[in-house]
């Protein structure tokens, strides 16, 4: 499954990234806090952080293990070698809607979610996740100048290919594909939630 090449990679982020941006970040549901607070018996600030981190790592290492596991058995036969790019689409783009929902659940809890539109704050919470750290609602929240600008959507594009990249691995022989999947997922949704949560805790 390494043979895909970069320029395959590349399109595919390209479109992935528009198509988060533009139809799955803008309906992705985020909790307030008392509801986050309600839904994890009664912890806050860091400690609530933490939980949501620890529980979206523990949902995109199960996605992980998921495509890994029907990879083992789709890989069998060689006709399903063409599903694989759908496959790992599909994988990235459920992990990476895991990963929004925490970037912006962090950003609730640690009373700096920014305001605007659907739209703004999706690609606002998008920067916020391709550059693992916290948005600035200071200001008011993103302009949209500011969250629609080409080098935002470039370095979304960026981060996206790299997941893609990465989730190569749910694609390896047999259920070793299975394994590193989940953990390549793991580690990568709880070294976001800590960056973010270390950049959010901080005075603004």
């Amino acid at each position: 499954m390494n043979n895909l090449k970069r320029p395959e990679l590349g399109a595919s982020g390209k479109r992935l990234a528009d198509l988060l941006a533009d139809d799955l970040a803008p309906h992705l549901p985020v909790r307030d806090l008392l509801t986050l607070r309600d839904h994890h018996h009664g912890l806050s600030g860091d400690d609530l952080a933490a939980a949501l981190t620890r529980n979206a790592a523990m949902t995109t290492a199960g996605i992980g293990a998921a495509a890994g596991a029907l990879a083992a058995v789709e890989l069998a036969t060689p006709p399903a070698l063409l599903t694989v790019p759908a496959q790992l689409a599909a994988e990235t783009l459920a992990v990476v809607a895991v990963e929004l929902k925490l970037v912006a659940e962090l950003h609730v809890v640690y009373g700096r979610a920014p305001h605007g539109t659907r739209r703004q704050l999706a690609l606002a919470y998008l920067t916020s996740w391709a550059s693992k750290r916290g948005l600035d609602a200071s200001t008011g929240g993103p302009s949209l100048a500011d969250v629609l600008s080409t080098a935002t959507r470039q370095q979304v594009r960026q981060r996206v290919v790299r997941r893609l990249r990465r989730n190569l691995s749910s694609f390896a022989p047999f259920l070793a594909g299975a394994v590193a999947g989940a953990e390549l997922n793991r580690r990568e949704t709880r070294a976001l939630g800590e960056a973010l949560q270390r950049d959010l805790r901080r005075p603004h």
